[in-house]
């Protein structure tokens, strides 16, 4: 999906007669027809502006994660949503780190649980064994 928004040098919030004055200054027929098609209907504008924070919150995640289009997307359709990796906060390696940490925490707890379940189970059967005691008495 071409990020017409974009292309067009305008922002999503632009109001119609921006957005027809954007369309009347392009030169490119393709581009023209299809921004005239879905940005000057207001339901398919609804539809593409939900459809275009998608994308956009989706190439965000990308870039902060590292992630970005072989070079033989570049300059494509399929890049219009990409953003240049965040390599300062790129989080990959940090997030591998959380997951193996919570994972260990995880196969620890497997494994301890049945003895903390029966010592568990016991002392409950202790106190309530107590309790009946101290009621009957």
């Amino acid at each position: 999906m071409r990020d017409l928004y974009r292309r067009l040098g305008i922002p999503p919030d632009a109001s119609q007669d921006a957005i027809r004055s954007a369309i009347d200054a392009c030169q490119h027929s393709a581009l023209k027809a299809d921004a005239q098609m879905v940005l000057q209907v207001e339901s398919r504008r609804d539809e593409y502006d939900a459809l275009h924070a998608t994308l956009s919150d989706i190439g965000l995640l990308r870039a902060r994660l590292g992630l970005t289009h072989g070079a033989y997307w570049q300059d494509s359709v399929a890049n219009d949503f990409s953003l240049p990796p965040d390599n300062v906060c790129s989080r990959h390696d940090e997030l591998v780190e959380r997951l193996s940490h919570a994972a260990s925490w995880h196969n620890r707890w497997r494994q301890w649980r049945a003895p903390w379940l029966i010592a568990g189970l016991f002392a409950l059967g202790v106190l309530a064994g107590a309790a009946l005691c101290h009621a009957l008495l």
